[in-house]
């Protein structure tokens, strides 16, 4: 049976490396330090998001159907991948935060809560 590759130490959370390949036709064997991708480091639900927003081309309306989540959901997983990838997105995401015109069309549209767009709206106020 495989087994998927994981990044992390179950134990305490560090990174891991892979320490043997092996060839699956002639049964070679080689040892050495190897690092896995930043892809590998993700969390499963962190894969799965960067899949379907890769498979979606970016576009959110139909990432938020497929996953069934709302706007700020989706924009706030992007961020914790843009973060867990080791980018910063703070300049990245503060420019693309929602005006009041696109809350309130999403209001309209329910793509979001009351709640979340009251949140959102706060968070403009603050600024």
């Amino acid at each position: 049976m495989k087994k998927k590759i994981i990044g992390k130490c179950p134990i305490c959370e560090g990174n891991l490396i892979v320490s043997e390949l092996t060839c699956t036709s002639c049964n070679t064997k080689i040892n050495g330090e190897f690092n896995l991708s930043k892809f590998d480091n993700l969390s499963p639900d962190q894969q799965n998001f960067a899949l379907i927003f890769i498979k979606n081309q970016g576009n959110i309306k139909l990432i938020e159907k497929e996953m069934n989540i709302s706007y700020p959901t989706v924009k706030k997983n992007l961020s914790d991948l843009i973060n867990a990838l080791g980018f910063d997105e703070v300049s990245v995401y503060e420019n693309n935060k929602m005006t009041k015109e696109e809350i309130m069309q999403a209001i309209k549209d329910k793509q979001m809560t009351l709640d979340e767009a009251y949140k959102l709206l706060k968070e403009i106020e603050n600024e």
